[in-house]
């Protein structure tokens, strides 16, 4: 992916300098891969992703910025500001609306969040609550070193995903997934936040469609690059990791197949109705 010496996003609040004395739960049901951490580790976290104040996220602290963590900001900056233009460009042309972007808060170790903590165990995810994307720019070297997700495109791709979250916010869309999901039982419950997160992956592949049409940023197996990591945090794919026999009716993400078909399906889309994940039963 093309991105240094382009455009950043002026809506990144920096709090990676910090001390985050104290955390609570982990929030916002639009979390991408919230259950990495625990599938890897064997550790059931659905209780955390229905619960915004359940307590118990460990104690951290900001530091000083490495090099790394610096061009990691400014790499989620030019991604974040692609996603504004592109957004902004949608929902005049396909909403009739204007569209307000997110702000997203780069962290390190532990910060708070209207949804309760974030800390970098949690991975990133979108918090309705204060309508901000929370990120600890390390998540990157977890999906690289431990699930094989390498490349900045599929970085860009957890990014793109994120405010795809709030795109659905913006359009009315999260909030009433989230009423219903609360009149559920558990697995019914599960069963509409799979269909949250595939959208999100399908505004994702919109994203990078617009992005290597506007912008030609995309380069030589970027779009692989995306797909893999979609692969690589299936539900599917993340149970079996952890030594566990893929159990569907604890799904919250979708399957490797899904999430990969999903991307496709907005990048060759490149519109909004082709994402009505709610109006399909071909998931």
């Amino acid at each position: 992916m093309k991105w240094q010496g382009r455009r950043g996003s002026r809506n990144i609040e920096d709090r990676r300098r910090i001390s985050a004395s104290k955390t609570a739960g982990i929030g916002g049901v639009g979390a991408l891969v919230i259950v990495v951490i625990g599938a890897l580790m064997g550790v059931d976290v659905s209780s955390l992703l229905n619960n915004p104040n359940a307590s118990g996220a460990p104690q951290s602290s900001g530091g000083v910025l490495t090099a790394a963590d610096k061009q990691a900001g400014e790499f989620v900056s030019v991604v974040l500001a692609d996603t504004e233009e592109i957004w902004t460009g949608i929902f005049n042309q396909q909403v009739g609306k204007g569209y307000t972007p997110v702000t997203l808060v780069l962290f390190k170790g532990a910060t708070q969040s209207a949804c309760g903590g974030a800390s970098g165990a949690t991975g990133p995810f979108y918090c309705p609550g204060d309508k901000k994307v929370y990120l600890d720019t390390e998540f990157f070297a977890t999906m690289s070193r431990q699930l094989g997700a390498k490349g900045d495109f599929a970085a860009a791709y957890v990014v793109a995903h994120e405010v795809a979250h709030h795109v659905q916010d913006e359009l009315g869309i999260l909030g009433k997934a989230n009423i219903i999901r609360r009149q559920l039982s558990k697995a019914d419950s599960n069963g509409i936040s799979v269909r949250i997160e595939l959208q999100a992956d399908c505004y994702s592949g919109i994203w990078a469609r617009h992005a290597k049409e506007q912008f030609g940023t995309l380069e030589r197996g970027d779009i692989e690059e995306a797909m893999h990591a979609a692969k690589q945090i299936g539900d599917d794919t993340l149970q079996r990791n952890a030594g566990q026999r893929p159990m569907p009716h604890t799904f919250t993400h979708g399957t490797s197949e899904q999430r990969q078909r999903w991307f496709l399906t907005g990048y060759k889309g490149a519109d909004l109705a082709s994402c009505d994940t709610f109006g399909t039963d071909n998931l």
